[in-house]
């Protein structure tokens, strides 16, 4: 205890503060005192005070090397005797190089860095709908905000109170408004921008509609601190056509530079169909003098690079990434499979430093910098990540993951259990034995007694990622016993039979770290324990049990059929070609288009999903797992070897979420196997026979698509399962 304390007492007396550096150098020296870091002087001031603030002794030695020029977000280090000067423009500079120092140690003669690109920011939403934030305190948010200023964001933004959500949350700590401008005076402090993302949700089709619009926007303005960016997305939420959203947000522009001067003014493309898009690029070139730029997010039917092609000179583009979501989003995990899908969900923790470094460089080229779309802590490494490459787009993920596992773990072995997770997610699980390796590494891992909730989540992933995979080992056993019983009371006895180790002791393990987390982090990992408004919405303690099987289906099957008539699902004994579409390993058919690395947000390639379903629910595996594609791209399948001598017919399984758009089948580009259907169940059955001509070459394409030029999330055609089925030729046994 004496040792610590005068340890703490040490590292105090030697980060000093000149005129100006005060905020950077307390925040500096708070965080060193938690880590015990043995004393090393550190002096942070802006370049103008440093010399009153050096000794006599050393202001000659400043002088011959202090900085000639500071860019307004730069630091400059400089070694001045036994002393590191950091100095800056202003507190944002400080406390980015405050952030350096903390992460590096390093005490060089001479460095100097800025950002590459001016816009760094992340969203907060304090709403229902968010995983950890609605039920964040003003002291968690001013330790998060913290660690954004220190790893370079140059700004946060936050979701007006009245959005696509419920007006409060029962977990709110304080009402909205005290909270948002909590979150702005924190942010001003640190010399960090203040954003608000302000909805416009009606039509405006009328004056009254517009100025009551209007009076909402001023008296939120006149409430918050002072707001330096405005973010207006054109949908998700909002439907507001472009003629009408224009002239509103020019107005809403005038009201925010009558306080703010400087203020940027942004607008997205967001749900917008093609007529739509047409109408805001021609807004676009009326070259609208409040207007700083767009940005580029998720349900945008034109790639950032489209968007770009269509702003004019002098306009600026930005990156708005989904970095929280695994499906049913913007950059869905590449063949995802099932089993993860169904219980892991669509907000997981999800540390994925590959796939959003090759996102960032995919989409970069020309923007001016992000906004990263964000939905609390599950997303942690994707937001600092981003935020390091917004710094220096030539991050490589191997540094970015060293910075983090050394800044919020305290372990170097951190940095390969990031990577080790995204791997857990390659292949099928079943087969994927370097989960158990992984979780292995996570459990080996030797947090710093100052680490956070951090290793905590890694802790839950690589538990969850083990449970899953033993999880699903097991069902497939049991299904497979099942469906080779002889007789239906046996099959239901297989089916039955509990999960074997190591699972029990996992799943234990899972529930004491959701609660780790739910104390550390207010991470919701269950509706019912925790108050998420929604399992979709991280709550994924909730999907652990969830069959990993067709158990219900086949137990309901037994009660008029045998196991052995079950069993030849595929119907290979009729020769059937079989594509299990939504099971990446299943699908040989299924032509896949574009790769993931140059085509991340998939605008050209097959996409797997789930549906809003479990098989606990009596749907099988097969239906709830689908394939789609997006937008006007058609989803394909491909077939070869086929004999030209044969008829073929197709069954397929028209399957997925609730949300659905009539689809179109066509054959080899030219011949219609259906027009324009419409789903009348979920899931439903086409049997089709395909023409003689279709096949006679021995192969088929076919080709599904939705109405053309529709906005939205470009989701809407999905397909399960399909079945190609060769016809007997005249005096063959069916």
């Amino acid at each position: 205890m004496l040792l610590a304390a005068a340890l703490l007492t040490t590292t105090a007396s030697c980060v000093a503060a000149g005129s100006g550096g005060a905020v950077a150098a307390d925040l500096l020296r708070a965080r060193l005192e938690e880590r015990h870091t043995p004393c090393a002087r550190v002096l942070l001031a802006p370049r103008d005070n440093v010399e009153a603030a050096l000794p006599a002794s050393r202001r000659a030695a400043w002088r011959k090397v202090a900085p000639r020029y500071l860019p307004r977000e730069g630091f400059a280090v400089r070694r001045i005797g036994d002393t590191l000067v950091i100095t800056a423009q202003g507190a944002r500079g400080l406390v980015y190089g405050a952030g350096w120092y903390l992460r590096t140690g390093a005490r060089p003669l001479h460095y100097d860095s800025a950002p590459a690109r001016p816009v760094r920011l992340t969203q907060i939403g304090y709403r229902a709908k968010n995983n950890s934030y609605d039920a964040w305190t003003l002291a968690m948010f001013r330790r998060r905000i913290e660690d954004f200023a220190l790893w370079g964001a140059s700004g946060v933004q936050v979701i007006a109170p009245v959005s696509d959500d419920d007006a409060t949350s029962p977990l709110f700590p304080a009402p909205p408004l005290e909270t948002l401008r909590g979150i702005g005076d924190i942010a001003h402090r640190l010399g960090i921008d203040f954003a608000l993302y302000y909805p416009n949700l009606h039509d405006y089709d009328t004056q009254a509609e517009r100025d009551a619009e209007l009076g909402r926007f001023r008296a939120l303005l006149g409430a918050l601190p002072r707001v330096d960016a405005l973010y207006v997305p054109g949908g998700d939420p909002g439907h507001a056509a472009p003629d009408r959203l224009f002239p509103l947000v020019a107005d809403e522009a005038a009201a925010l530079h009558a306080r703010n001067p400087a203020a940027g003014v942004w607008i997205s493309t967001q749900g917008f169909d093609a007529a739509g898009l047409d109408a805001f690029y021609a807004q676009l070139a009326r070259r609208p003098r409040w207007l700083t730029g767009i940005f580029a997010g998720p349900q945008t039917r034109d790639p950032a690079a489209v968007q770009r092609h269509h702003l004019p000179a002098g306009y600026q583009l930005l990156l708005y990434p989904d970095i929280a979501h695994t499906m049913h989003a913007q950059v869905p995990v590449d063949r995802w499979s099932p089993a993860f899908a169904l219980t892991e969900g669509r907000e997981p923790i999800n540390p994925r430093p590959r796939a959003m470094t090759s996102l960032f460089r995919h989409l970069d080229p020309g923007s001016s910098g992000f906004v990263t779309y964000s939905e609390g802590v599950n997303d942690d490494a994707n937001q600092f990540l981003w935020f390091r490459l917004g710094w220096d787009p030539q991050t490589t993920p191997e540094a970015f993951a060293r910075d983090y596992a050394t800044g919020f773990v305290g372990d170097p072995e951190t940095a390969k259990a990031l990577f080790a997770l995204e791997d857990n997610w390659t292949g099928d699980p079943a087969a994927n034995s370097s989960i158990d390796a992984t979780l292995a590494l996570v459990d080996g891992l030797k947090p710093a007694t100052w680490a956070d909730w951090r290793v905590d989540a890694l802790r839950y992933r690589a538990v969850y990622d083990a449970i899953v995979r033993h999880r699903l080992i097991a069902a497939r056993a049991r299904q497979s016993a099942a469906l080779a019983a002889p007789d239906a009371a046996t099959a239901h006895t297989r089916l039955a039979e509990a999960d074997p180790a190591p699972v029990p002791a996992l799943r234990t393990r899972l529930f004491d770290l959701a609660e780790r987390l739910w104390q550390g982090a207010r991470l919701q990992l269950s509706v019912k324990l925790y108050g998420a408004s929604n399992v979709e919405r991280g709550a994924n303690l909730d999907r652990v049990d969830v069959d990993l099987n067709d158990r219900v289906w086949i137990e309901k099957q037994l009660a008029t059929r045998t196991p052995a008539q079950l069993a030849d699902y595929a119907r290979a004994k009729e020769g059937a070609l079989y594509d299990d579409l939504g099971d990446p390993w299943n699908a040989p058919h299924l032509a896949r288009g574009s790769s993931a690395i140059a085509d991340p947000l998939r605008f050209h390639g097959a996409v797997e999903g789930i549906a809003d379903r479990t098989p606990n629910q009596g749907w099988r595996m097969s239906w709830i797992s689908y394939a789609e594609s997006l937008y006007d791209a058609p989803l394909r399948l491909h077939y070869t070897g086929l004999d030209p001598k044969r008829r073929y017919r197709l069954v397929a399984t028209y399957a997925g979420e609730d949300y659905w758009l009539p689809m179109r089948l066509v054959a080899n580009g030219s011949i219609e196997l259906h027009p324009p259907l419409d789903r009348k169940t979920n899931p439903m059955t086409v049997d089709i026979p395909i023409p003689a001509a279709a096949t006679r070459g021995s192969t088929l394409d076919l080709a599904w698509t939705r109405p053309a030029g529709m906005g939205g999330s470009g989701r809407g055609h999905q397909v399960a399962e399909t079945w190609l089925i060769p016809e007997p030729l005249s005096g063959e046994r069916k």
